[in-house]
């Protein structure tokens, strides 16, 4: 956990809606200057913090709509902070809790150093970082739904089929497979799905690895270099990581990885592990998929293991 502990004459704690900003202002000695509600657009907030610009620090914590108010922030040469959501207990463990409290919670971790930071991700790479994990998403649904294909088969105890339904003849061949026009039309719904996600898939990643070869290609060539890691586990890698030179230690970036279990001890005594959903989802699944992959067909790498 990494806190802020500029210090700075004015701190600023916004509660980041969709709609709606809750903003708080504090002085060095804990005094509240501005405590209101504006509109989330860049005009109503540059208004409040104009007087305040090379002296404030402004930080708000991790959800969906931040981007935005980084961006503002970088423009208008103003000091942005991202508070790490599941460390921020002081806001979510509170008795009462609503905007108004939020952002003076924000406002008072960051002026007393107990601000738990998270990493701002550069702009521009955002969005194809955002792209991908569509893309992933997308991608599990099309496995559910080739999961329901065969499992449709086995309800109605029909002879087993090795048909990998990635491909237009497979998906043909399962087009009269059932008598009920009811079981077939459902089965139909899952193909046709099926056949447009894996139109727009293939266009989307061709698109991805364009950029990536644009965005970083010397990374991206030692990544699918490396015995195990093809193109999309290169990409997530890549976009997942953005610059690897946030990471101090090789430690640190395991830690954010998923790859380490923390252990839970008090007086002597251990509690399991905890924390295991802190850190990027997406890196542990990639690296989880590499060790198999590294290893099938590497007879050096079997007997290393």
């Amino acid at each position: 956990m990494r806190f802020y502990t500029t210090q700075h004459p004015y701190y600023c704690g916004i509660d980041l809606h969709a709609r709606s900003l809750y903003v708080c202002i504090l002085d060095a000695a804990g005094e509240t200057i501005i405590h209101r509600e504006i509109k989330a657009l860049p005009e109503p907030l540059l208004d409040l913090l104009a007087p305040y610009i090379g002296n404030i620090v402004v930080g708000v914590e991790c959800m969906h709509c931040w981007y935005w108010v980084s961006d503002f922030c970088a423009e208008h040469g103003i000091d942005f902070i991202l508070g790490h959501a599941l460390y921020m207990k002081a806001i979510h463990g509170g008795k009462a809790k609503n905007d108004r409290i939020d952002s003076y919670k924000i406002a008072h971790l960051i002026r007393g150093g107990n601000f738990p930071m998270a990493y701002v991700y550069p702009p521009e790479m955002r969005a194809a970082r955002d792209l991908l994990r569509r893309r992933t998403r997308i991608v599990r649904h099309g496995a559910d739904l080739k999961a329901h294909v065969k499992n449709t088969t086995s309800q109605y105890n029909l002879p087993p089929n090795a048909l990998n339904l990635r491909y237009p003849n497979a998906r043909e061949a399962m087009r009269d497979r059932f008598d009920d026009q009811f079981v077939q039309r459902n089965i139909d719904l899952d193909l046709n799905i099926i056949a447009f996600y894996n139109h727009e898939l293939s266009s989307v990643e061709c698109f991805i690895e364009k950029h990536a070869k644009h965005h970083n290609g010397s990374d991206y060539h030692i990544l699918t270099s490396f015995p195990g890691i093809g193109r999309i586990l290169a990409l997530t890698i890549l976009y997942e990581v953005g610059d690897i030179a946030r990471f101090s230690t090789v430690q640190d970036f395991a830690s954010y990885s998923r790859l380490i279990k923390c252990k839970a001890e008090s007086a002597g005594k251990s509690y399991g592990t905890q924390g295991n959903k802190i850190g990027n989802a997406h890196l542990k699944w990639a690296f989880g998929e590499i060790a198999v992959l590294y290893l099938r067909g590497n007879d050096k790498a079997k007997a290393y293991l």
